[in-house]
């Protein structure tokens, strides 16, 4: 791909303006969504102990359900940009309705599968005697608020798209809100128990999906949208988000892979794994809302006919996610001697955490680069480029991660497996951008 010369100053600014304007309450908005959890842990932690574990495991299994149809919102956000690039703000809407009924569609088939079958998913998450009842109990209920969970997610990639990531914030401080005042009035006020932070939780979230939806078809109306399912755009969609979902369930495999191995390397190590895991998780909320800017607007240019505005912004994008980067990776250098104790006095638990939150921090512009770049390249539609991609990288990591507690190492080592993983991801996806094969404009792509 041939070098464009660099961007004046005015487009650079103008650049910085857009991406800050998305990305800020992209931010907010992720920061959010695990509040919900953390919320219902604090109730139910006042329940006891069983009741706390039987969350604990429910939560995972819905955390899990959930983040697979993220492409709901990812493959949304690049088809709906792409018709707003192109003036066809009509189109754009009758795309994300597509995405909305496909939501409803997952969602009804997850709760086919996850009512029938809770007991067996909470014996086989290791749950035990005393806390499997809470964990059945929390599971089926929450179950039911996954359509409205799926719908959030289509909906929150049909606003994207409309280039606002502001509604989106508002409403999931709004539900957040809603989530821990129902909490508490039923699980103590009505004495429901866990089953009342369940339904709690479930009244928040179809709360949630109701005003994205009362917005889209406001929009919908607007520009004279149709608001009827259409069996080939709902179709569409799914092949759409069909590399999406290959991409990550492999991101997903990658982080039980490592969990997995750390569990084998000793009570401590794991314990350990759990508080770098948090903080990486929490580093990636930061870097994942840069990601959502670049899906938006990449998406916006293309659409537009516009390759050498997308080729200029993805720069602009990638010089963020790496000054992000090191500015991150600086902050968890300077914290991390505050922030292990929040989580454990044990002294071999610091010991273990404390060299890996180094690597984590090294780590930091190279994962800039890779969130940044994988925003890029969905708000371009080449998911299928991306699952391939994810698909080496885990053919690389797992043999890798595998073989640390043969060679040694520890955390430290599992963590430097992390930082290969990563590393692989940003050269499969910067052989990718600077081929310029994902520059395909027009409506759709």
């Amino acid at each position: 791909m041939t070098q464009a010369p660099a961007a004046p100053k005015a487009v650079r600014r103008r650049h910085d303006r857009e991406i800050i304007a998305l990305a800020v309450p992209a931010f907010g908005a992720l920061v959010a969504e695990p509040l919900f959890v953390m919320a219902d842990s604090a109730i139910v932690g006042h329940l006891g102990t069983a009741q706390l574990a039987g969350l604990g495991v429910a939560s995972a299994l819905l955390t899990t359900a959930v983040s697979v149809f993220v492409f709901l919102a990812y493959a949304t956000t690049a088809a709906v940009s792409r018709r707003v690039g192109a003036g066809d703000l009509q189109a754009a809407i009758r795309q994300g309705m597509d995405g909305i009924w496909l939501a409803l569609l997952l969602g009804a088939a997850v709760i086919a599968v996850v009512l029938p079958t809770a007991p067996a998913l909470v014996e086989l998450f290791g749950a035990s005697d005393t806390a499997a009842p809470y964990a059945i109990t929390y599971l089926r209920i929450s179950s039911l608020g996954i359509p409205a969970m799926l719908v959030v997610l289509a909906a929150t990639g049909v606003l994207r798209g409309l280039q606002d990531t502001r509604t989106p914030l508002y409403v999931a401080i709004g539900g957040f809100v809603t989530n821990g005042v129902l909490n508490v009035g039923l699980v103590y006020g009505a004495d429901l128990g866990i089953a009342g932070s369940a339904w709690g939780t479930v009244i928040a979230q179809f709360g949630m999906a109701a005003v994205y939806l009362v917005v889209v078809v406001r929009g919908a109306k607007q520009y004279g949208a149709s608001l009827r399912p259409d069996a080939a755009g709902i179709r569409a969609c799914a092949q759409a988000g069909a590399p999406l979902l290959v991409r990550t369930l492999s991101l997903r495999a990658i982080l039980m892979i490592t969990t997995a191995v750390a569990a084998r390397l000793g009570d401590s190590d794991v314990a350990a794994h759990q508080i770098v895991l948090s903080l990486w998780s929490l580093l990636s909320f930061a870097l994942d809302a840069i990601a959502i800017a670049g899906q938006a607007i990449i998406g916006r240019y293309l659409g537009a006919d516009d390759p050498d505005g997308a080729r200029a912004v993805c720069r602009r994008m990638v010089q963020w996610g790496i000054a992000s980067g090191v500015a991150l990776g600086l902050l968890v250098i300077l914290a991390r001697p505050l922030f292990i104790p929040l989580f454990s006095s044990d002294a071999a638990v610091q010991d273990a955490a404390l060299p890996a939150l180094v690597v984590v921090a090294l780590t930091q512009p190279i994962c800039g680069i890779v969130f940044v770049l994988d925003g890029v390249l969905m708000g371009a539609g080449d998911g299928p480029y991306l699952a391939w991609a994810m698909l080496a990288t885990l053919a690389v990591f797992t043999p890798v991660a595998l073989l640390v507690p043969t060679f040694g190492g520890g955390l430290t080592a599992l963590w430097g497996a992390m930082t290969l993983m990563m590393t692989v991801r940003m050269l499969t996806l910067w052989l990718r951008s600077r081929s310029g094969r994902w520059v395909v404009t027009g409506a759709t792509r």
